[in-house]
């Protein structure tokens, strides 16, 4: 394992409270102490958390990001929503859009690339997810919805300094199952193409998310085409997720 940048992001999702900050002191400890390996690790709370997080490390080496937004650029009537400038006046660095979770509630690919558009506009860093279902990869369309995603996803935006792309197989997502090496080999280098056939943008770091644990993160991190990991369950453990940096870097 060479000691290139990795990003580690801890998607919370919809856990966690304020006794829940005691667990980060761990990793805050544990990432001060090893400045020597280069990872960025970030914390995608919910929206609760958002200003604790922010005011809890915002002298440490770890970032924070958000889960979602809604598309709208500016201030407005929509009760239970939060936009990218609420985030950014928090101290939110990062955020999470196009998961699939929250496309299987409606975020449409067009919903998506405003989201997108209103993150960047406030100099937020997008971590885009993308993937198939089950169904899809079985009928064999997993490379057509990525590319899909990706075009419709992405459209308009010429700089890519502050655009990350997840791959989130949603198969496997909090069902324990990976992708082979090769299989998730041959869809990033699909990613890579399909952005430089279908995008203006070049050279967009590529993480993989799916049931990511202490315990798969040595076979995927065989694959040197990865430039880290979303992770989920395993996040909200502060030793899973040290053990998962730890061994990114044996």
């Amino acid at each position: 394992m060479t000691n290139k940048l990795r990003y580690f992001v801890a998607n919370w999702k919809m856990y966690g409270d304020l006794k829940s900050l005691k667990s980060i002191n761990k990793v805050i400890k544990f990432a001060k102490s090893n400045k020597n390996k280069r990872f960025k690790l970030i914390y995608c709370p919910p929206y609760t958390l958002l200003s604790a997080f922010c005011a809890k490390l915002q002298n440490s080496p770890l970032s924070v990001g958000a889960q979602n937004c809604h598309e709208k650029i500016d201030y407005g009537a929509f009760t239970g929503n939060v936009n990218a400038k609420m985030i950014k006046n928090l101290g939110a660095k990062y955020i999470i859009l196009g998961h699939s979770e929250n496309r299987a509630n409606g975020d449409t690919d067009i919903t998506i690339n405003k989201k997108i558009n209103s993150a960047l506009k406030q100099k937020l860093t997008v971590i885009f997810c993308i993937g198939e279902t089950l169904a899809q990869k079985k009928s064999k369309e997993t490379n057509r919805i990525i590319r899909k995603q990706i075009t419709q996803g992405l459209k308009g935006f010429k700089k890519n300094s502050r655009i990350i792309i997840a791959y989130e197989p949603v198969w496997s997502i909090g069902t324990g199952i990976i992708p082979k090496n090769h299989e998730l080999e041959k869809n990033i280098k699909f990613i890579n193409s399909a952005i430089s056939k279908n995008t203006k943008l070049r050279k967009i770091k590529i993480l993989y998310g799916g049931s990511v644990n202490p315990k798969n993160i040595q076979t995927l991190n065989a694959i040197n085409m990865l430039d880290g990991y979303l992770i989920g369950g395993a996040s909200q453990n502060a030793k899973k997720l040290i053990d998962i940096v730890r061994k990114s870097y044996n």
